[in-house]
């Protein structure tokens, strides 16, 4: 599992820097931005006088309940707004190489399905004990991933946030990290680890135990995508892990008192 960069030196001092800025520019439009968001919420939840795990971190929620037509537009909003990057990312591998490289496509798509599926039990049956843990260690919030107003649009649009997340944090975090990192000649290990750390940053708000599995997840993707060397399967699986996260939970929470 190699990554062979075009030696640095080789090339015009303004293509040498194009890499690092793009990534820079990129990722401060989106998830970079969200893991400096993501920081100062821990910090401000662990400078409350109430512990970690007696917090709740809501996601998914309805912003004007009470009028449900406007509601659905802000959530679409919210859907199609974060996609932007990862088109923007797309957009730039496409100008340098082409963007199929990433396995962002519709070429193979037993192989990423079926990946998708396993990896998505591989991750997801361990994270949820992890979350567990973290919870009764007191190092993560109570995490409510769905709050939607009930409505015909909401399942939809769960399904909606489920798909955004997982085609933004594959494309730009795996597709596009890699294939920069490459070209700025980083060690595999560096930008496998870096990843995967920016991954667990912008999950910090949910608590530290957000922040390991996610990190974990960020590894095992990287690795695997070395192997794949496509994000396809693990869209698919990131995709699988949200939408159980989305949607079984505003299936299963109203009925137990666990989650």
């Amino acid at each position: 599992m190699t990554l062979d960069p075009e030696p640095p030196w080789t090339q015009p001092a303004e293509d040498r820097a194009r890499p690092g800025i793009e990534l820079l520019l990129v990722l401060g439009v989106s998830l970079g931005q969200s893991a400096i968001y993501s920081v100062l919420s821990i910090i401000e939840k662990l400078t409350r006088n109430v512990p970690l795990n007696e917090q709740t971190t809501s996601m998914n929620n309805s912003v004007v309940p009470d009028r449900p037509w406007l509601d659905l537009a802000y959530q679409l909003a919210g859907l199609v707004f974060p996609l932007v990057p990862a088109l923007l990312a797309l957009y730039l591998l496409q100008r340098t190489a082409d963007r199929r490289s990433i396995g962002f496509d519709l070429r193979r798509p037993k192989f990423d399905i079926g990946w998708g599926f396993a990896v998505a039990a591989g991750i997801g049956i361990p994270g949820l004990g992890l979350y567990f843990a973290a919870r009764t260690l007191g190092v993560n919030t109570n995490v409510s991933p769905a709050n939607l107003s009930e409505n015909w649009w909401t399942v939809p649009v769960l399904v909606g946030a489920a798909a955004m997340n997982a085609v933004l944090e594959e494309v730009v975090m795996i597709g596009f990290w890699f294939v920069r990192g490459r070209q700025l000649a980083w060690p595999v290990w560096a930008i496998v680890l870096g990843s995967a750390v920016v991954r667990g940053s912008y999950h910090l708000y949910q608590g530290f135990g957000g922040f390991v599995g996610n990190l974990v997840m960020g590894v095992v993707f990287g690795l695997l995508y070395l192997r794949f060397k496509r994000v396809g399967p693990l869209v698919v699986a990131h995709f699988i892990l949200d939408f159980v996260a989305f949607v079984g939970y505003s299936l299963v929470a109203p009925y137990v008192d666990w989650l």
